[in-house]
């Protein structure tokens, strides 16, 4: 008789990518990317054990977003002090902190649990064409579409 394969987090084989985010758009990478974290490319995917890899995006600041979401979407954030609600655009975010709208992007499609915040810390984003990630050898991932 057959059985389901579960995966151990001991017996998971952790791969690095390097995904260049220069021409591509926000949600169509954030998905794909979501979905590599969370390890839903392999074939030994176990949904209550971490199984994703860790991904390296580069060129942050070259991300694109269609329409006038450039002018039109809003970023919140409060600051826990009364009347401290802050907002900004989506124009503004990328032009000081593209990684931080990556970020916001692809945690916002994780599982909003420990295992999701777990896999959330194996997301690396970097601004320019630049990382410190040498050391682990990554790999370049090329995207669907």
């Amino acid at each position: 008789m057959r059985t389901t394969y579960m995966a151990k987090p001991n017996e998971v084989d952790r791969k690095w990518y390097v995904v260049d985010a220069e021409g591509q758009t926000l949600g169509r990478l954030a998905s794909e990317v979501a979905s590599i974290l969370r390890g839903k490319h392999k074939p030994t995917f176990t949904p209550h054990v971490d199984t994703g890899d860790h991904v390296i995006i580069i060129n942050a600041a070259k991300i694109e977003l269609t329409g006038n979401k450039l002018k039109d979407k809003i970023y919140y954030r409060h600051t826990n002090h009364p009347g401290g609600l802050k907002q900004t655009t989506a124009g503004d975010m990328r032009a000081n902190k593209p990684e931080r709208m990556l970020e916001l992007a692809i945690k916002g499609m994780l599982p909003k649990n420990t295992l999701g915040r777990k896999q959330g810390m194996k997301l690396h984003v970097f601004a320019g064409s630049e990382h410190n990630h040498q050391a682990q050898k990554p790999e370049a991932y090329e995207l669907r579409g």
